[in-house]
C-alpha cells in the first residue's frame, strides 16, 4: 500500500465534504443490506425457501419415477398396439385375488 501521506491533497474542501458523503451514503447501503441479510426474518425465509426448494425436488424425482414405473409395468401388460396381454394379466389379477382372499381370512379369524 503506498503512502499517501506525503502527496499533498488539491481537493477543495468542497469535495472533500462531496466524497465523505458520499461514502456515508455508501456505507449506510451497505450497513442497511447487512442488516436486512443477518435479520431473523429474512435468515427464516431464506432457509424456509431452500427446504420448499428441496422438497420440490425431491417429489419432482419421486413422480418421475413413479411414472417410469407405471410405464415399465404398462409394456408389461399391453402390447405396443395397445390390446391387452391376458398371458400375463391373467395370474397378475390371480395372485392379486389371492393374497385379498388371504387378508380377509385372517382378518375373520382375528375377530372371532
Amino acid at each position: 500500500m503506498a503512502d499517501t501521506s506525503s502527496t499533498p491533497d488539491t481537493r477543495t474542501p468542497a469535495q472533500i465534504e462531496a466524497d465523505i458523503r458520499r461514502r456515508r451514503e455508501t456505507l449506510a447501503e451497505t450497513l442497511d443490506e447487512i442488516g436486512v441479510r443477518v435479520h431473523p426474518k429474512t435468515i427464516a425465509a431464506d432457509a424456509k425457501a431452500k427446504i420448499v426448494s428441496q422438497v420440490d425436488r425431491t417429489f419432482g424425482r419421486a413422480y418421475v419415477r413413479a411414472n417410469q414405473v407405471v410405464s415399465q409395468v404398462k409394456a408389461q401388460l399391453v402390447t405396443q398396439e395397445g390390446t391387452p396381454r391376458l398371458e400375463r394379466i391373467v395370474p397378475v389379477a390371480l395372485v392379486a385375488v389371492g393374497v385379498v382372499g388371504l387378508l380377509a381370512l385372517g382378518s375373520r379369524r382375528r375377530r372371532g
